[in-house]
């Protein structure tokens, strides 16, 4: 597995999970976390945002039978029911991403583990 690779199924499922209706974003990587916090400090006056990762709030790694596992952790919007949000975001990012893995190989099993961390 090359990192292009990791990257690439990365990609599938952050364009997956950001295309589910219910989503309001990922969750941050805490490096945006500790430089939006940082930003805030330093310069208050300033409107400021945490760039964005495309890997932020999601974790990929090829299990040891040749699979993948992908969890996402993401923030809803509060006038959704977050089941039927997770139900969602967890087929399409598992439809996108074993997609992306049949253009270069035979279909590999692929979990995903959906997390909701907050509502806004």
């Amino acid at each position: 597995m090359t990192t292009s690779h990791r990257e690439d199924i990365q990609q599938a499922a952050v364009a997956a999970a950001l295309a589910a209706p219910g989503i309001a974003a990922l969750q941050p990587a805490l490096a945006d976390r500790l430089a939006l916090a940082a930003s805030r400090v330093y310069h208050p006056m300033t409107v400021c945002t945490a760039s964005h990762h495309e890997a932020a709030g999601i974790r990929c790694q090829q299990t040891p039978g040749g699979g993948w596992h992908v969890e996402v952790r993401c923030i809803v919007h509060a006038d959704r029911r977050v089941v039927d949000v997770a139900r969602r975001v967890r087929e399409d990012v598992r439809s996108a991403v074993t997609a992306r893995l049949a253009e270069r190989a035979p279909t590999e099993p692929v979990t995903v583990l959906v997390t909701v961390t907050r509502t806004v």
